[in-house]
């Protein structure tokens, strides 16, 4: 009787504590832990030994089962991944992924298995759920809701912008993924609109930085985003509002089986550095067809930025190709009702005139159908296949490079359906693809080989439309290289080069960033197809060597690091294209920023130098002189408010 109860003692032990496994990165660095006590699973993360989760839950609820309790480990399979790869179109043309993966199978009460896979590499986790058939007829399954959570420890404070309500805004056309960064709060603010908060999320722990975000959701799968707070259990994966896209389509995730859902990502560091450099959003997805052609990086035009809707035509837009002529850009942009204000006769005139140039065309679509009001055309030509199909065709004829694909606002599985669609026709069609009024990608360079980027931020166009935004440039772009462009390419939409927001450059608001720190935003934000938002009068009224600089300008890299930085204050990066080094910095506040820079790239190198040279009035001047940087490879640098920095051998 004595050994029954000692044995019945010990397995009462087991449930309750669970079993607990430890997945580490190949250094031993970063550390997971799973945990299954009394049925219900979670994970905690540290780093050096440091805290960065506390434990947190994970699990999913399905229409086939439950797998949030009850749930008993199974069996672990552990493997190593070693992986090289190439890209030509984000931050570093090819990746090196190590990484020690763990398959860890639970069944919950009714016996269902339930697998996590987590990939842990040196400073990335990626985590997944899979489940299988139920019996021999289920075979399929819909996914109501994760439970995945992500439980910082107190003291932690956010860099997040706000996941908006649904059908609301400028002709009902949000979420548009165009809200406002909020930095250093603390995770007890609420979002400002209730709706929690739009990946990628950033937060300082006390033990470093960690960025949170998802990668692998295409056609397969609902795109998500975290809730606000919660004491005790941290934030949330959430799923999109049922009322997107006018209300049609499932909040939720239809799954074959068996079945993957996307990954969840966690970047760590004790530095922003390896947040800036990740590749996580590309290490664990592959690409989902080949390229039809070799897709051509380069530079564009975009009339609208500044001349807006009435500048879609013809005249102006032949101002823009011979723009872009001069200066040796690829493209040039041509925006909403060009087939209203141009006509569609008059544009294959217009490409015409453009390719006799050496310039190619972008043309912007609407891209609904019924999923918002917005009103501007060409509209129906990219919501269904027929349309698609039959307006590619046409694209293809006429040579245009690439289309500009707008007003996409929802997360739902229906309308990751459509992202892939309009991607995967594009490419059979050689056309390459931009979306604005759009989510974020999630691993979409690597998965569709034409996509080129996303805006899924507060963008150029926002400087055009109010003062605050003029003013708030600064705090917006260094912002971004450690959040959204972390994560996948940025069409920011604009080195902008005029004084005034102004068809004359002479009314309306100013800019308030320098020149320098224009120009250095070229490199900072990357995408392969960048915009500078050039016009006829910065021909005669930039400096000629920011001419001469943009004229050389690189749109692709194969290499990132990391220097220096704050969100929202002030970023330092160095980019290397082939053998040539480009070191580029903005301050996005009104104070100078003094830095000393470790470059040993350029030690003991005179360099090419641009920046701003303090006036008297406390205004600064564009200027382009040489610096010496010492043996060890140390410079001393100041960069002006507001201003900016570039660095070149």
């Amino acid at each position: 009787m004595k050994h029954t109860l000692l044995l019945l003692l010990a397995c009462m032990t087991l449930a309750v504590e669970g079993k607990e496994i430890n997945v580490k990165s190949p250094d031993g660095k970063l550390a997971v832990t799973v945990n299954d006590e009394y049925g219900v699973l979670n994970y905690r993360v540290s780093y050096m030994g440091q805290t960065i989760l506390k434990p947190s839950a994970l699990g999913l609820k399905a229409d086939i089962g439950d797998f949030t309790r009850g749930l008993a480990f199974k069996e672990m399979k552990e493997s190593s991944i070693d992986k090289t790869y190439s890209m030509t179109r984000t931050k570093a043309s090819s990746a090196h992924y190590v990484a020690r993966q763990a398959d860890l199978t639970y069944t919950n009460s009714e016996g269902q298995p339930m697998t996590i896979t987590f990939c842990v590499s040196n400073n990335d986790i990626a985590y997944r759920y899979s489940l299988q058939p139920k019996g021999e007829s289920r075979l399929s399954a819909v996914i109501y809701n994760e439970t995945s959570a992500f439980n910082f420890p107190e003291a932690t404070t956010t860099f997040l912008t706000p996941q908006s309500l649904p059908m609301v805004g400028w002709q009902r056309t949000k979420p548009s993924y165009e809200e406002d960064y909020k930095a250093d709060r603390p995770m007890n603010e609420r979002s400002a609109f209730g709706e929690g908060f739009t990946f990628p999320c950033l937060f300082k722990v006390p033990a470093g930085w960690v960025l949170v975000s998802e990668t692998g959701v295409g056609s397969n799968y609902c795109a998500s985003h975290l809730s606000d707070y919660e004491a005790g259990r941290g934030y949330t994966v959430t799923y999109p509002n049922i009322g997107e896209m006018n209300g049609l389509g499932s909040p939720w995730a239809g799954i074959p089986l068996p079945g993957s859902t996307p990954w969840r990502t966690i970047t760590v560091g004790t530095t922003l550095k390896p947040i800036v450099e990740t590749t996580i959003p590309y290490d664990v997805v592959e690409p989902l067809y080949e390229a039809s052609q070799n897709y051509k990086p380069g530079r564009y035009t975009w009339s609208w930025l500044i001349w807006q809707d009435e500048s879609v035509n013809y005249d102006d837009q032949v101002k823009m190709i011979d723009v872009s002529a001069k200066m040796g850009f690829e493209y040039v942009l041509v925006d909403n009702w060009w087939d209203k204000q141009i006509g569609r006769d008059r544009i294959v005139e217009l490409n015409r005139y453009a390719n006799s140039k050496g310039v190619k065309l972008l043309l912007w679509y609407n891209s609904n159908g019924y999923a918002n009001d917005a009103p501007q055309t060409p509209k129906h030509c990219m919501n269904t296949a027929l349309a698609r199909n039959r307006e590619m065709a046409w694209l293809q004829k006429l040579g245009i490079a690439g289309i500009k694909v707008d007003f996409l606002g929802s997360d739902k599985q229906e309308s990751m359906k459509l992202y892939e669609d309009i991607l995967a026709d594009a490419n059979r069609y050689g056309l390459q693809v931009v979306f604005h009024g759009c989510t974020i990608p999630r691993g979409w360079e690597r998965m569709y080989p034409n996509y080129v980027a996303s805006e899924a931020t507060l963008a150029s166009e926002n400087i055009m439309f109010s003062e605050y935004h003029a003013k708030q440039e600064g705090f917006e772009l260094t912002m971004h290289p450690f959040a959204r462009n972390a994560v996948g390419s940025f069409d920011w939409g604009g080195i902008i080069l005029n004084h005034h927001i102004s068809r004359d450059n002479k009314s309306r608001h100013r800019r308030y960033t320098t020149d320098i720190f224009e120009l250095a935003s070229g490199i900072v934000l990357q995408t392969s197809v960048n915009c500078v938002a050039m016009y006829p009068n910065n021909l005669q009224d930039v400096p000629q060597f920011e001419l001469d600089f943009l004229r050389q300008l690189p749109t692709t890299w194969d290499e990132v690091r990391f220097l220096d930085g704050y969100p929202t204050k002030y970023v330092v990066l160095a980019r290397r294209t082939g053998s040539k080094w480009y070191v580029a910095g903005m301050n996005g506040t009104q104070q100078v920023k003094t830095l000393q820079l470790s470059l040993p790239m350029f030690a003991g190198q005179t360099v090419q130098c641009y920046i701003d040279q303090p006036g008297k009035k406390g205004d600064s001047t564009p200027v382009l002189k040489t610096l010496k940087v010492d043996k060890k490879g140390i410079a001393k640098v100041a960069i002006q408010p507001m201003g900016g920095l570039i660095l070149v051998k």
